[in-house]
């Protein structure tokens, strides 16, 4: 359901102020949400790129909240970690000190886990309490707490897919979800956002609003290849562009070995990894007409502005992703690449949302508020 289906009969503009005044707060809260989600994704790309997601090997999602204190409290989680195939089979020998470092990123990763539940929860407890968000609005946000937990749920089993006999990392499905889920998270947070204080701007072609939504939907199916690339260590091999294995388009033999051939989708590497290529090739395609289209039909409006800085963003995150490949992945251009999907994805939302909201944002908003 989209916010502007939320709409009321018509307000006037001087009703429609003092609502949006009350929305403030909520607006500044939910930033600050969408803030806390970003570093998420990032902390859970780091986690994944050194190797850390596997070392905490149980869920508590109270007591876990304390790292160990003692010698005894690390020797027992080291113990535990010693008894997982990935250590047996990647990692036998590691010193403490290494484990020590792999753990804090999982904790951490985790933490930040717990204090978005509370940031989201209490202000969210606060404000129905007060009367600050009711109705359809409370039903929504309460709707987004639910997916936010749903989403910590995934990521445990996620985990558990990595501790079992003959894994050494999380199953790549598994690991799509969970990203795709925090992203989810992240957009519906900011179509609220947007939704609770539209800006008057003049309404977009139809078309136009088609092709914002779905850059966002290639977008998000971006973000899914991407980490079923991530999963499957993907971006360690054909590290050379634009030629993949000596060509634009690899023979059958590579790209799909295995039957029935949708098998390739989810565990071939090259497979993989030329989805992605396709995707990156189709999202940055279409972000471009996108914009030309709407500097043609609404030049100078706010909506071929957003439309623009949408195509440039697609264009750096295309030439990073290259960049990221050709340098088989390291640390820091791993996780730039993973924060420009983010980015991609939110102006995709956020301008999507706008240009949808256009026809009648004063009633959207005083909807919302009521």
């Amino acid at each position: 359901m989209t916010i502007s289906a939320l709409s009321q009969p018509p307000a006037a503009p001087a009703a429609a102020a003092p609502a949006a005044d009350r929305m403030a707060a909520v607006r500044a809260w939910l930033a600050v949400v969408a803030l806390l989600v970003v570093a998420m994704v990032i902390l859970g790309g780091a986690t994944r790129l050194t190797g850390s997601g596997l070392s905490i090997t149980e869920w508590k999602p109270v007591t876990g909240a304390i790292p160990p204190l003692s010698d005894a409290a690390w020797a027992e989680e080291y113990a535990k970690y010693r008894a997982t195939p990935q250590y047996k089979l990647l990692n036998a020998g590691m010193a403490l000190s290494e484990f020590k470092f792999i753990f804090l990123w999982e904790w951490t990763h985790r933490l930040l886990g717990r204090l978005i539940g509370l940031v989201y929860i209490l202000p969210l407890v606060v404000f129905a309490v007060r009367g600050t968000v009711r109705g359809r609005l409370l039903w929504i946000l309460a709707g987004i707490g639910m997916l936010g937990g749903l989403q910590g749920a995934i990521g445990w089993i996620m985990v558990h897919s990595g501790l079992q006999p003959g894994m050494t990392a999380v199953a790549p499905v598994k690991l799509m979800l969970h990203l795709l889920a925090a992203c989810l998270v992240l957009a519906a947070v900011l179509a609220v956002w947007v939704g609770l204080r539209p800006r008057a701007e003049p309404a977009a072609p139809t078309r136009l609003r088609v092709t914002a939504w779905l850059l966002v939907g290639l977008s998000f199916i971006q973000i899914g290849l991407g980490a079923l690339v991530a999963g499957l260590h993907a971006g360690l091999i054909y590290n050379t562009w634009p030629l993949m294995d000596g060509q634009l388009v690899p023979g059958p033999q590579v790209l799909w070995p295995l039957t029935p051939w949708w098998l390739n989708l989810f565990g071939t590497v090259a497979t993989v990894q030329f989805d992605h290529r396709v995707g990156a090739y189709a999202l940055l395609a279409l972000a471009l007409s996108h914009a030309v289209d709407a500097a043609r039909h609404a030049g100078g409006r706010p909506a071929a502005r957003r439309a623009a800085m949408l195509a440039v963003i697609v264009g750096l995150q295309a030439v990073l992703g290259i960049l990221t490949l050709l340098l088989q992945v390291p640390l820091w251009a791993g996780l730039l690449h993973q924060l420009g999907a983010v980015a991609v994805l939110a102006v995709a939302v956020i301008h999507a949302r706008r240009i949808g909201l256009a026809a009648a944002p004063l009633r959207a908003s005083a909807a919302l508020a009521r």
